[in-house]
């Protein structure tokens, strides 16, 4: 007798999968506070794994290794903070002369519209310094609470390097339950598929601190060109901030352009940080991320859009930051089954795949 296999209906399997979005999307809402620090010390994890192979294979014990890979990485995130937060509490003393420069800007404008248009809009009596002022002082002090809230609380805080602690230690552990999970393949190929996996993180995060790097530098040698103040923390935080696709360049240059406004005594100087920034996002987007960072993510623009506005609704900075890595994770998981191949091909792009078609066309024409 033959077995005739169950057929589900198309509008079932439509509707299994919208169920499946909301409870994905409700669990991730609802996990936040663990979810992400789960997150960030996975990916701190991968970054380190290989420093702790090294040291492991120096004869180095599993937990030291573990321990030394967590103080490296605190004293690196440590480092950056105590530098963001200390340059930012020194910009107070920046802005003594806040008032009277707004005030000037805001009567030429006035002088500009009503010689122009004939008429005053009064900006001078409705703009407020004062008030301007106090926020930027409240707010130099209140990047630590920024941080907090990017990993959601204190005890996501704490919970990072724990989690980063034990997926080092146990990574081969979980490789191993990952070749009893699937125990009908062979072990070798599904111990190189996780290893691939691993690879795709780390080549993406090594090659984006690589890009940092070199985006720090050129921003500190336009601002240093330039003679504004603070220029190394300006530089440095725009590469940073560039690790957010499309919006994190934006903020980036948006406060070294609000202070030398600020602080100049022309506007020479916050139009030359505009130029700068477009020169520079043109060497990084051309240049600097296609040879370093190349294909490792392998995402199309507009998959990446849509999942920065998904991951920023969810977890908001943290989510932007890690929703990148994620979906090229998700999009090498799809790439290994026939029956999720299609979402995969959604997900990358097809750059490859239109070159090697072009070329059989070409030959078929000069043939005939």
């Amino acid at each position: 007798m033959s077995i005739k296999k169950l057929q589900i209906p198309t509008y079932l399997s439509a509707l299994s999968v919208m169920i499946f979005i909301i409870v994905l999307t409700f669990f991730l809402i609802v996990g936040k506070s663990l979810l992400i620090p789960l997150f960030l010390g996975g990916f701190f994890a991968i970054l380190f794994t290989p420093f702790s192979n090294w040291m492991e294979s120096k004869k180095v014990p599993k937990i030291l290794s573990s321990v030394i890979s967590l103080l490296c990485m605190a004293l690196i995130v440590g480092g950056l903070l105590s530098f963001i937060v200390g340059n930012v509490a020194s910009f107070t003393s920046d802005f003594d002369d806040v008032t009277s420069k707004i005030n000037t800007y805001a009567q030429r404008i006035d002088e500009w519209t009503q010689s122009t248009f004939k008429m005053d809009y009064e900006i001078r009596n409705k703009a407020n310094p004062d008030y301007l002022k106090r926020v930027l002082k409240e707010n130099s002090s209140n990047i630590s609470d920024f941080a907090m809230k990017t990993v959601g609380s204190l005890s996501g805080l704490v919970l990072i390097p724990v989690f980063m602690f034990f997926f080092l230690l146990y990574r081969h552990h979980l490789t191993q339950m990952m070749i009893m999970i699937y125990r009908d393949r062979d072990p070798n190929l599904v111990k190189m598929r996780i290893t691939s996996l691993r690879k795709v993180i780390l080549h993406y995060i090594v090659g984006v601190g690589k890009v940092m790097i070199i985006l720090a530098i050129l921003n500190i040698s336009a601002y240093s060109a330039l003679g504004i103040k603070h220029a190394i923390f300006f530089g440095v935080l725009g590469a940073l901030l560039n690790i957010i696709p499309y919006v994190g360049p934006f903020f980036g240059v948006l406060l070294p352009v609000i202070y030398s406004f600020l602080t100049k005594d022309s506007l020479f100087y916050p139009v030359a940080v505009i130029v700068c920034y477009q020169i520079i996002q043109m060497i990084e987007g051309n240049f600097l991320t296609p040879k370093i960072v190349g294909g490792n993510v392998n995402l199309n623009a507009f998959i990446t859009f849509l999942g920065l506005l998904i991951g920023g609704t969810i977890w908001g900075v943290a989510g932007m930051i890690l929703v990148i890595p994620a979906m090229a994770i998700l999009r090498e998981i799809f790439d290994l089954s026939n029956t999720t191949k299609p979402f995969a091909y959604l997900m990358g792009e097809e750059k490859e795949k239109t070159q090697k078609n072009e070329k059989p066309e070409a030959d078929n024409e000069s043939s005939e």
